[in-house]
């Protein structure tokens, strides 16, 4: 009889415990929390725009191989529908893609390919692009100037026809058929460069907030 007054004595202080500890015990409520999403347009660098850019490092087709990387920083802000899309500082990336060696006639010449853009922030974004220049974005590739000078004479014509007139001639000197060797081409850094997109570049990084 003592044995079944202590089991139920335990039994009752158990649920007394349990009913106290769900009194006190508030209840957790997990909300629905649903994050705001930032909203953004895309906007796309079209195909033939124009970026200033400054070199970082003196870049020479006497030192630099085909495959050299090379870097670029954005001199100024580039807008688009009032929109800062490449800010100031912007560095781009890039390598050198084909290098003529200097021959007899025609100066060493390079073309510098641009892939990838690297906002202020950290941001990476694929390009397509060139240094530019009007040749084809060949940077050198001019002629040399002549090896030699010819002396040739240049007939005065002024009193042709005249009787008396005695026709007289004076040396002029004119570029021979030879040309000087070529040398090699040189950006120094620093220098003022403009890159042209030649694939069109989507700009997402750009947020615009409501």
């Amino acid at each position: 009889m003592r044995r079944l007054l202590a089991i139920f004595t335990i039994l009752c202080s158990v649920a007394s415990i349990t009913t106290y500890a769900n009194e006190t015990t508030p209840e957790v409520v997990v909300e629905d929390v649903q994050m705001e999403m930032r909203g953004f347009d895309e906007i796309t660098l079209p195909v033939g725009t124009f970026v200033p850019v400054m070199t970082t490092e003196e870049i020479s087709t006497e030192t630099c191989p085909e495959g050299y990387k090379v870097k670029f920083i954005a001199t100024t802000d580039l807008f688009m529908y009032e929109t800062n899309i490449i800010p100031k500082n912007t560095e781009f990336y890039g390598y050198i893609e084909k290098i003529h060696e200097p021959v007899v006639g025609t100066n060493a010449s390079m073309k510098i390919k641009i892939t990838k853009i690297i906002m202020p922030d950290g941001f990476e974004i694929t390009t397509k692009g060139y240094i530019y220049t009007s040749n084809n974005n060949l940077i050198g590739g001019e002629l040399t100037p002549p090896a030699e000078w010819v002396k040739m004479p240049h007939y005065q014509t002024r009193f042709q026809g005249i009787p008396w007139n005695k026709r007289s001639a004076t040396l002029q000197l004119r570029p021979g058929g030879k040309r000087s060797m070529g040398v090699h081409k040189r950006i120094p850094a620093g220098d003022q460069q403009i890159i042209i997109l030649t694939a069109p570049t989507g700009i997402t990084h750009t947020v615009t907030k409501y």
